[in-house]
């Protein structure tokens, strides 16, 4: 399970559609207890592909977004992106590029009225499974 205060919700929705029809990206970083992930902050990061259909996040900003983590005492959790016209789902890419495991790849989509976040683990053999993401008033 991933657990997202509404403020962090609010705020990698409002970066996506800041960057859209660009994809836009970030890390979220926080503790893990067990099976859950409680996102201490989100990172709001550069596309450098500036395309609609990838991204690639900014190494320096990636580089400082770590070094803020150990700062705070907290871990990588995994990351996000926007699908500025697709669903909420792991592209073939998005499955191919997916190296970590551990992490959870957490998906918005912009392509209907509302927004739609979800939250993927990618295994090695690059199968998808949903996970529970909780988004906190």
């Amino acid at each position: 399970m991933v657990i997202l205060t509404r403020e962090q919700y609010d705020s990698i929705v409002t970066h996506a559609k800041k960057h859209t029809p660009l994809e836009a990206c970030g890390l979220i970083g926080g503790k893990l207890d067990g099976d859950v992930k409680t996102v201490g902050k989100v990172y709001l990061l550069t596309n450098t592909d500036a395309s609609a259909e990838h991204f690639s996040m900014d190494p320096n900003e990636q580089f400082a977004a770590v070094k803020d983590m150990r700062a705070r005492g907290i871990g990588l959790l995994g990351n996000f992106h926007s699908h500025p016209a697709t669903p909420s789902r792991p592209s073939e890419e998005d499955k191919r590029l997916a190296y970590d495991t551990r992490a959870s790849y957490l998906i918005l989509s912009l392509a209907g009225e509302e927004p739609v976040l979800n939250s993927f683990r990618i295994d090695r053999d690059k199968n998808v499974t949903k996970e529970e993401l909780r988004i906190l008033d």
